[in-house]
């Protein structure tokens, strides 16, 4: 309610300068209309700012300085082209309220173009090639295995976690659901974790789009304004950024790529896990999951054996491998 009141005060106090002091020579009933209507626009500026983020608030004031003085210079060289004064008023008036106008829109719109460690980059050497940013999405820190890379220095750049990935964990951490629970709590521990690694440098970015309502497509928006490239493990997010001209790292196709390249006729040792779906097939696991079917091996589950590689599928969720176990007791 206080704030109420403050803004009344204030609306009748420019309204009664207005009347008692008139400017530009008005009659003291204009002069009040004029403080009237400043006082709304004044009190309409100040909702507005409330709703704001600083650093918008100080890089559109940035921005609107920076076009006064751009407009006065810029009046003042053509200034000395004009032949009448006429038309050096028209150009200074007009670059004077122009000028202005593209800074305080380039503070608001692109506010992270005024933010200071931007503006050092951009005196920096250029260096060839994307940006050295990466984005990380929801899927990738729960997932946790980000951190591990992270841990062996493999990746290079700067990991950018933005402020709505972090309120979109948050919400899965207080969530009713046990299951969702862990799994946002895992992601935040995931965060902690990469950003205490002394292997790679992160960043709270701020930059949010309101009017885009998708987590994904805030992803796509940010990765365009900061050129840099978002690491996931979400294959509908994957090819999203892709089609639209975008760098992507996908954990699971890192992992498909490490995996060890294994080739028929070659002899593995495996443990026999459980049997197979098939008469006398054995289901082992490689350490990197890859699953191995093994013919002629369902007596041997509970033992290491060796196997012989018959053949490997490339699936799309991964590797497949078929192997027979040569039986010598034969």
């Amino acid at each position: 309610m206080s704030i109420f009141i403050f803004r009344f005060f204030i609306i009748v106090l420019i309204t009664l300068t207005g009347y008692f002091f008139p400017p530009f020579y008005l009659a003291p009933y204009f002069g009040a209309a004029t403080g009237f209507l400043l006082s709304i626009v004044i009190v309409y500026l100040e909702t507005r700012i409330r709703k704001s983020q600083f650093k918008v608030i100080w890089s559109s004031a940035i921005g609107t300085f920076a076009g006064v003085l751009l407009g006065w210079a810029l009046g003042s060289i053509y200034q000395t082209i004009a032949s009448d004064n006429s038309t050096t008023t028209f150009i200074r008036i007009f670059f004077l309220l122009i000028m202005p106008y593209i800074g305080f829109l380039v503070g608001t719109r692109k506010f992270e173009w005024l933010e200071p460690p931007h503006l050092f980059h951009f005196f920096k050497e250029k260096n060839v090639g994307r940006s050295s940013y990466m984005i990380l999405d929801t899927s990738v820190i729960i997932d946790g295995r980000i951190a591990d890379i992270c841990d062996t220095a493999f990746i290079g750049g700067t990991l950018v976690i933005p402020q709505f990935i972090l309120k979109e964990l948050q919400f899965v951490a207080d969530s009713a659901d046990g299951m969702k629970r862990q799994r946002g709590r895992r992601g935040l521990d995931v965060l902690d974790h990469i950003q205490k690694s002394s292997q790679v440098s992160t960043i709270i970015s701020e930059i949010d789009f309101p009017e885009v309502k998708d987590v994904d497509s805030k992803l796509v928006e940010l990765a365009k304004q900061m050129d840099a490239k978002i690491i996931t493990n979400d294959f509908n997010l994957n090819k999203v950024a892709q089609l639209q001209g975008l760098h992507v790292l996908n954990i699971n196709e890192l992992a498909n790529a490490l995996k060890p390249v294994v080739l028929p006729g070659e002899t593995i040792k495996v443990f026999i896990l459980k049997e197979g779906k098939e008469k006398d097939q054995g289901v082992a696991y490689l350490d990197d999951g890859t699953m191995v079917v093994v013919d002629n091996s369902r007596k041997m589950i509970g033992q290491n054996i060796d196997v012989t590689v018959t053949s490997v599928l490339q699936t799309t969720v991964g590797k497949m491998i078929f192997g027979r176990y040569n039986d010598v007791s034969r």
